[in-house]
Formats: structure tokens, C-alpha cells, sequence
């Protein structure tokens, strides 16, 4: 089934694909921004093979995500590749974009 807004799917569908044994020794906070009208803020924290999302900002992310409402839709329902999304603009990435990489393999986004 697709997943039909952000919120839903940082809260109820990312941990569900998160995969702690591809998590081990990341200890990161990422904030994710999304653009458009079911848009928001929301931060995720990875540590210890767990991740945790909440609603809301972090005062010092070590990686910030940026992306719209519907390309990030287009991203976890698969319609969208995060390299070509990345390439073109679609996803921005600001800080320790190797973190990014590692949190691709444990299925973050």
C-alpha cells in the first residue's frame, strides 16, 4: 500500500524499515525537512541500533534532509530514485553526507 502523507510515513512506516543490524555505530540526529502542505518538521535519532522519530527540530542535526512534500512521496513509494533524486536537486543533504550513505543501507528513506 502507498503511503500517503510525511507523517505518516516518519512515524508509523520508517521505523518499520529501519533495520538495526545495518545501524550498527551510527550515533546521528537528522533532521528532515519537508516542503508543501502536509509538510513539516521531524527529527530522527539513531543511536545503539535503535532509531527514534519525533515531530519537531533539533538544535544541532549532524545531517539535515530537504526535500518536497511530493518528491519525498515519489522517494518511499519507490517512485523516485534517491541518487538520481539527489543529483537533481530534489533531495538536499546539508552536513555529514557520508552518515546519509550508511543510513541508506539501514533503510532510512
Amino acid at each position: 500500500m502507498e503511503a500517503k502523507t510525511p507523517k505518516e510515513i516518519l512515524e508509523k512506516d520508517l521505523p518499520g524499515r529501519f533495520k538495526p543490524d545495518k545501524a550498527k555505530g551510527i550515533d546521528t540526529v537528522v533532521q528532515i525537512d519537508i516542503k508543501g502542505p502536509r509538510g513539516g518538521s521531524w527529527t530522527a535519532t539513531i543511536r545503539d541500533q535503535k532509531m527514534e522519530v519525533k515531530e519537531g527540530t533539533s538544535p544541532s542535526p549532524k545531517l539535515t534532509v530537504e526535500m518536497a512534500e511530493t518528491d519525498f512521496l515519489d522517494l518511499v513509494n519507490g517512485k523516485l530514485d534517491g541518487i538520481m533524486a539527489f543529483f537533481t536537486g530534489k533531495l538536499k543533504l546539508k552536513g555529514d553526507v557520508a552518515v546519509a550513505l550508511k543510513l541508506r543501507d539501514a533503510g532510512f528513506l
